[in-house]
């Protein structure tokens, strides 16, 4: 028998060990480092990036890590992994922050407060170099033509501005190409959401009218433009003109329902941020509001990843630094709370913005209100997932008694297969843990087995994944390790998939499998297990249920990728394995021969004819076809 207080005395060396080797990591470039600005990465033995973190003075900043009693567990956890450090000299310690922001981003170190949903932000664009230009939705890279509108939340919200704003101003949204080929109007003139110009039912001066309303609207101006609205209405109902009068009532309801939807009777901010921060059971909710032109353009709520143990300032000065990077920040940001290092923050903020950027915390009046209604959805947005992962808890709870395993269920791997006929077959392995389904550690297999044998390829499958597992994290230190693999199938897969742990000599995970029932009825699935015999589940246990999404969310990955995989297959070319026939050549030979498959029985001089086609070229295109006569 093994002694308990000897393995206990074991692990307490090895990581006294480990942070006696960390902190001599960090006392070696102690020696040469300089006392100014810059960004310092502490990495551990794979090279990955533990922890990105930003000084006024590197030495001193780093210097503090070998002070070990001072210093929190977190931090003497990645002290104990770390094995070497690198290191940027700025001049500034706002050029440091930016940076650091910026590695943070790229390099998601697992110490530093994360902001894992950042996608950027949907803006409307009117589009410049036309007579008649689009009102669009747009993401990304600008064009300096362009004129744009923003941010707005989600794609949600500005697709149902955007058709208000047609709705109002009867401005194309159609593409350039769409528009040219155009020569009578589509349907959404026949609608009243489109003027037509494609087809001349508008000239481009009465366009121009129309753009500049639209463009005094999205600026803010709403007000105004209703009341020349409402003037033009009476002024046609007075003329008798009842249809003219009809059509601009019509546009002044487009233009109430985008007011009421976007709350524009907010005096007091013109263009803010509106930031409020919540924190409970080692958990933050950020609720951001986008007030633009004094219109509020939606919101979003965000769940910061970071320690349990830190604070809510310091979470909120990291998430601010991380949300506007690469994103303009607004010339207002009003917040619930004072983030740590604000004036720096600020500082960096205007220097991205190339003008004054306030940091407010207002006590008091409007602003104050606007503050209080964003805490308010930041703590009813936490409640809600604080609610959905005790209940994702319970469920996990649930399968690990059902198949016999000790919990608690932190990771969750079911695997899935793909393939049609044997072609073009993939697998895929999703992820879920008590947070719900933990979608970047999803994982795709193109398999090497393309025989339709659904054993093999859940061996090979299986093999890769925990061959990989062994060679990055033997210590099963990293979070990376699941406690349940669960396998789409039957007994025979289940046994597939024992024979492969066992090899590996992994018996302590826990395996089962799920099989459609009969009739591949849904609520009749059978459990497999190893040394078990098969079972099922009353139809209305919730724990079935939660089965079933993870088999589904499985199945729907797998067949995603293998749809992808195979429509690349589709669109491939035989051309496309020609040396030295890029797309400029290969665009050359198809205009030429009209088919790849003419291509492959031309002869020499046929292809020497081809414009931009020299002769060592057509050579090589040649010889590539007709290898083997």
């Amino acid at each position: 028998m093994t002694d308990p207080i000897n393995e206990a005395a074991d692990s307490g060396q090895q990581a006294g060990d480990r942070l006696a080797q960390g902190l001599e990591a960090i006392r070696r470039v102690l020696k040469t480092l300089p006392g100014t600005p810059g960004v310092y990465r502490m990495l551990d033995g794979k090279g990955d990036a533990l922890y990105v973190g930003k000084a006024r003075s590197l030495k001193s900043r780093v210097a503090s890590y070998t002070h070990i009693a001072d210093l929190p567990n977190r931090l003497r956890r990645m002290v104990s992994e770390t094995v070497r450090m690198e290191f940027v000299l700025t001049h500034t310690e706002v050029e440091a922050l930016l940076l650091e922001s910026n590695l943070i981003k790229r390099l998601m170190p697992r110490y530093n407060v994360l902001l894992r949903d950042d996608k950027s932000f949907p803006y409307i664009e009117i589009k410049g170099g036309h007579e008649f230009p689009q009102l669009t939705k747009h993401r990304g890279a600008r064009d300096p033509k362009g004129e744009y509108f923003g941010p707005f939340a989600s794609a949600g919200a500005v697709n149902r501005t955007l058709i208000a704003l047609q709705k109002a101003f009867l401005l194309r949204s159609c593409g350039d190409s769409f528009f040219s080929g155009r020569t009578r109007p589509c349907l959404l003139h026949q609608i009243k959401r489109c003027s037509a110009p494609c087809a001349g039912r508008i000239t481009p001066e009465a366009y121009e009218r129309l753009l500049a309303e639209a463009r005094r609207f999205l600026e803010g101006r709403s007000h105004d433009v209703q009341s020349e609205l409402s003037e033009r209405m009476q002024a046609a109902s007075d003329a008798l003109d009842f249809e003219a009068a009809a059509m601009i009532r019509d546009r002044i309801r487009a233009l109430t329902h985008v007011q009421v939807q976007q709350d524009v009777n907010v005096d007091c901010v013109t263009d803010a941020d509106i930031v409020a921060a919540y924190q409970a059971g080692g958990q933050t909710s950020i609720q951001v509001f986008f007030f633009r032109g004094g219109q509020n353009w939606g919101n979003r709520a965000y769940f910061p990843a970071h320690e349990r143990s830190l604070g809510l300032e310091e979470v909120l000065g990291s998430f601010l630094a991380l949300f506007y990077d690469g994103k303009p920040p607004p010339r207002q940001i009003l917040l619930s709370h004072g983030p740590a290092e604000a004036a720096l923050i600020q500082e960096a903020l205007s220097l991205r913005a190339g003008g004054k950027v306030e940091l407010l915390v207002p006590k008091r009046g409007d602003k104050a209100r606007l503050v209080a209604q964003a805490l308010t959805n930041a703590r009813e947005a936490l409640g809600r997932r604080l609610a959905e992962s005790s209940a994702q808890t319970k469920l996990l709870e649930g399968v690990a008694n059902l198949f016999g395993l000790e919990g608690p269920l932190m990771r969750v791997e079911v695997y899935d297969n793909s393939h049609i006929q044997g072609t073009d077959a993939v697998g895929g392995m999703i992820v879920a843990g008590p947070e719900g389904f933990v979608k970047n550690a999803y994982r795709k297999f193109n398999m090497k087995v393309d025989t339709g044998d659904d054993y093999a390829m859940m061996r090979e499958m299986l093999s890769r994944r925990f061959a990989r597992a062994l060679k990055e994290d033997p210590a099963r230190e990293q979070g990376s390790w699941p406690d349940l693999v669960l396998i789409d199938g039957g007994a025979g897969q289940l046994s597939a998939a024992r024979e492969v742990l066992d090899e590996l000599g992994l018996t302590d995970l826990g395996l089962a499998a799920i099989a459609k029932g009969p009739d591949r009825n849904a609520g009749r699935e059978r459990f497999f297990l190893p040394d078990r015999e098969a079972f099922s589940l009353d139809p209305r246990d919730p724990v079935l249920y939660f089965l079933q999404r993870l088999r589904d969310e499985a199945h729907r990955f797998a067949i995603g990728t293998h749809r992808a995989r195979r429509s690349k297959t589709l669109v491939q070319s035989p051309l496309d394995e020609v040396p030295g026939v890029g797309a400029t050549r290969k665009r050359a030979l198809l205009h030429h021969f009209g088919s790849a498959r003419l291509v492959s029985r031309a002869g020499l001089g046929e292809l020497e004819r081809v414009d931009g086609i020299s002769k060592a070229v057509a050579k090589k295109i040649y010889e590539h076809f007709h290898q083997g006569d």
